[in-house]
């Protein structure tokens, strides 16, 4: 991980922090396709219900190693002797719900890609298929939640994900290039809206 210092970066991406402008840089808010990766996300971002997301991020790799890579028919098999083991794990974050939330999102997953073909095609359906581009031109006003994480939120909930507020959601709708909300001053903006 190197960091560029000339560029110019969302606010959260500053300083000297490699792992954060590293992921700013190489990760958030490309557009994302891929099954596994969108669970991985979807994970992910409720695991830092509570917590930031730097903490997420520098135990990626051990959640990666913990949930089998992200392989959602892996993570929906799991024994509850497993995610015991798992709470004693240092290397991702303990707290019990977390963890049994991430097996029912994997066979919550299952469900929606038997009906809908992919986890892609279902999440990126919130967007009509085509990321949302903001032009934010100050991090003031980047909103925590819009009408479309409450709609995505919901939805979720019914269908039996769990740790997938508004808030959450709009994470992931972030993380995951369905909205891009790179301020337009970042150079990120207009490579993620080539994409």
């Amino acid at each position: 991980m190197t960091k560029t210092t000339n560029l110019q970066r969302c606010h959260w991406a500053t300083g000297s922090d490699a792992l954060m402008c590293d992921y700013h840089d190489t990760e958030w808010g490309t557009p994302l396709h891929d099954d596994r990766a969108l669970f991985e996300f979807l994970c992910l971002e409720g695991a830092q219900a509570g917590l930031s997301w730097r903490t997420v991020l520098a135990k990626r790799e051990n959640y990666r190693k913990a949930f089998h890579r992200f392989e959602i028919a892996r993570v929906a098999a799991m024994k509850d002797r497993e995610l015991e083991k798992l709470l004693l794990d240092p290397g991702i974050i303990r707290n019990r719900l977390k963890v049994t939330a991430t097996r029912d999102n994997a066979i919550a997953a299952l469900d929606v890609i038997k009906e809908f073909g992919s986890l892609d095609v279902y999440l990126w359906s919130f967007v009509d298929g085509n990321p949302l581009v903001n032009r934010w031109r100050d991090k003031s006003e980047v909103p925590a939640s819009t009408e479309l994480s409450d709609r995505m939120s919901k939805t979720l909930k019914k269908r039996g994900f769990r740790f997938v507020g508004t808030t959450i959601c709009y994470s992931l709708l972030q993380a995951t290039g369905m909205i891009n909300d790179h301020l337009v001053g970042c150079f990120r903006h207009k490579v993620c809206v080539g994409k």
